[in-house]
């Protein structure tokens, strides 16, 4: 399935969770990823990420598409390359 990840975290936790997003998905923006997962991929990041959050202060966006479901980018401005598939 297409996933899109959005995260907002303290600036200490950054690193950790931009590690986690680069293991599973494409560096879109900033704190944006996106790509391909299986849903035993999509459990795995998930349990990952709530290990490393504040779930009292920090925010993580998980948007999921039907398998099968491409989305259609429409980029305004100076754009990152198209992501590929990882591994």
């Amino acid at each position: 399935m297409h996933v899109i990840v959005v995260y907002d975290t303290a600036a200490e936790r950054n690193p950790r969770i931009l590690r986690t997003c680069r293991q599973y998905l494409h560096h879109v923006q900033r704190s944006v990823f996106e790509g391909q997962l299986t849903p035993a991929q999509l459990r795995r990041f998930q349990a990952t990420v709530e290990t490393i959050l504040d779930l009292t202060y920090d925010n993580v966006i998980i948007y999921t598409l039907a398998p099968g479901t491409t989305p259609f980018r429409h980029v305004i401005g100076t754009a990152e390359p198209a992501p590929t598939d990882i591994i």
